[in-house]
């Protein structure tokens, strides 16, 4: 399985109206390091209707400027969509949404 490959199993883990960092997602595919392969993998999400890439935001919540399908304005849509709460028009309340931990996929 390849790094990309573990990503993407990794973010099909995080539960509808619920997100994820890259850190965690990195952490979950073994290398806390890995954040910006985790978005580089996410870039280039061969699946995104099967791999919710919109779930993931930055540590503190933001959603990502680059998001490939679409643009910010379509992962906050997307999010509010699952019933996500924003503190502000770009940030996640992650006290509610964020997942707390996520299984190793190895």
């Amino acid at each position: 399985m390849t790094t990309f490959d573990k990503v993407y199993e990794a973010v099909k883990l995080i539960p509808e109206g619920s997100v994820a960092t890259y850190g965690q997602i990195a952490e979950a595919i073994g290398n806390k390091r890995l954040s910006r392969v985790v978005g580089y993998a996410l870039h280039g999400n061969p699946q995104p209707g099967v791999i919710p890439c919109h779930r993931v935001v930055k540590r503190d919540g933001e959603v990502s400027s680059a998001f490939a399908f679409g643009g910010a304005n379509r992962q906050v849509e997307l999010l509010k969509g699952e019933g996500v709460t924003f503190v502000d028009a770009t940030h996640v309340n992650m006290d509610a949404h964020c997942v707390r931990a996520l299984p190793m996929i190895l």
